[in-house]
């Protein structure tokens, strides 16, 4: 079973991982808007708040496995199927 928004990840990888790189020292979470086509960093905190209960204790776990490892949390945000999906990725991946 293929993964569409990993594959979304894969597609704007460079561009994703060049822009964490200019706040890697803050950690941010990345966002990828599939609709507007766009790349966000946010803050831990300010991320997590406007995330349920379940989502904010997957987040805090990823989060956790990601800044101890030097890996970085990405979300692929999907409005149009009302999907949020998070991934932890190596900031060498392609």
């Amino acid at each position: 079973m293929s993964d569409s928004y990993l594959a979304v990840v894969q597609k704007h990888w460079s561009d994703i991982r060049d822009f964490y790189m200019v706040f890697e020292s803050k950690k941010p979470v990345m966002l990828y808007d599939i609709q507007t086509k766009k790349i966000f960093a946010y803050p831990y905190t300010e991320f997590k708040a406007d995330l349920n209960k379940r989502s904010q204790d997957l987040l805090e776990r990823a989060y956790a496995l990601a800044s101890n490892e030097g890996r970085m949390v990405v979300f692929v945000r999907d409005n149009e199927n009302r999907k949020l999906v998070s991934y932890v990725m190596e900031l060498d991946a392609a």
